[in-house]
This record gives C-alpha cells, structure tokens and sequence, in this order.
C-alpha cells in the first residue's frame, strides 16, 4: 500500500535535497558546512548504511551524518545523483535515485540504484535507510589494491 502525499514530507525532502547540492557545490565535505543540511535533520536522526560499504554503520545525530559526509568525500571523488524519483512520499518516504560515482582511491566509476526509505516526523527526517542492489561491487571500485610479495 502506498501511503498518500503529503506536502510536508515531500516539502522537507525536496529542501534537503537542494540544500545537498549547495553543500557539495560549495566544496562539500571538509569544506563547506554541515549547517546547510542540520535544519532537514532532527538531532537524533539516524542513518543506516549497509555494514558491507566502506561507510558502512550506523551514523547517529547531527554530528554523526556530519562524520558520515566527511567519510563520503574520502571515498568518493564524485558522487553524482543523477536521477531521482519519488516513489511514495508520506511519514516513511520511498525515493530511488540513480547514481554516478567515481572512486577516489581506484578511480573506477560506477552507475548504481540506491533505494531509501526515509522517515519524516515534525518537519524533520529523523531516519534514512539506504538500500543498495550490489554492496559488493561498490566495496570493490573502492578498494585499494594490495601489494603482492
């Protein structure tokens, strides 16, 4: 069952989203500020990431995704969402976004899904739950090679 729209959730999404893209415009993480996302995020939101993924975990509060965004830029040098749809919007959210990413320590791109469920309660999303359809081959095109004796 797909849950109605509501303007808020769908309201606070779009915001972050375009707040997203001005924080990576201005350099994004280690150079421009968490500030610009912290007002879409409750103070106790929580994002799980698959453990399989080089920012792998669960990243909790403001400080936490401001840790994770700076975990993200180490592995990444591009992370480029380049299609997104909104599936279903309401307290739980639903939007698929097609990605393009290239890594930093290989150098290898990837175009990769990512379906989140993201949670929104009072004007603030206080859950996201990415899925990712291969973990494995993302762990893989970040991997630094190792050495053979």
């Amino acid at each position: 069952m797909t849950m109605p729209p509501t303007k808020e959730s769908a309201t606070v999404l779009a915001g972050m989203y375009a707040a997203e893209a001005e924080y990576l415009a201005a350099g994004g993480p280690g150079e421009a500020s968490f500030d610009l996302l912290a007002p879409f995020f409750a103070r106790d939101v929580e994002l799980h990431q698959a453990d399989a993924l080089p920012y792998g975990g669960t990243w909790r509060g403001h400080d936490g995704l401001a840790r994770f965004f700076l975990r993200m830029g180490e592995v990444w040098e591009s992370f480029d969402m380049v299609e997104q749809e909104f599936l279903a919007t309401g307290e739980t959210a639903v939007v698929l976004t097609q990605v393009r990413a290239r890594a930093r320590a290989t150098g290898r791109e990837l175009g990769f899904p990512v379906l989140q469920t993201i949670t929104v309660k009072d004007g603030r999303i206080t859950e996201v739950r990415p899925f990712y359809w291969d973990t494995r081959a993302i762990a893989d095109a970040c991997a630094v090679p190792t050495p053979r004796d």
